[in-house]
């Protein structure tokens, strides 16, 4: 039953964007916002539609690190390791932040979260977190890994 409202619920998204011009990305993100990875069955649905081979669209999927082929496990923090969240500290605080989250969240590295002058940053789901230090990462990863 899953697999039909998966496929029906591809196809609305597939459909919201027929016609326009280069539909591939925006699907893209819909479909990894949705489900929060883009599936093979996502990928074959998309190439019958927008008339492109499997591959091309994995090729797409695969170039860009923020789509997934299969869901992640546990919660992600994205740390901002760009030159001004390092000249702040982020690098000091990076393999703090790794051993706190160890089993409970994933550390993505991100050059850039676009908040220079409050970094270090982290960004967990739409949640952005500024100022870190070791005891604002030990509340953050308690926070997103509970």
């Amino acid at each position: 039953m899953r697999d039909i409202e998966e496929n029906s619920e591809i196809a609305t998204i597939i459909a919201r964007h027929t016609g326009r011009e280069g539909p591939l990305l925006p699907i893209l993100h819909d479909i990894q916002d949705a489900f929060g990875h883009v599936s093979e069955k996502a990928k074959r649905q998309i190439a019958l539609a927008l008339n492109l081979s499997r591959a091309e669209v994995h090729g797409v999927v695969s170039f860009y690190h923020d789509f997934k082929n299969a869901p992640e496990p546990l919660p992600v923090i994205k740390l901002c390791r760009a030159e001004a969240c390092q000249a702040r500290g982020s690098e000091a605080l990076a393999p703090r932040i790794e051993e706190l989250a160890q089993g409970r969240a994933k550390i993505e590295t991100v050059y850039c979260l676009g908040l220079c002058s409050v970094g270090p940053n982290a960004m967990a789901g739409e949640n952005v977190y500024a100022h870190l230090d070791e005891a604002a990462a030990r509340d953050l990863v308690a926070e997103v890994g509970a």
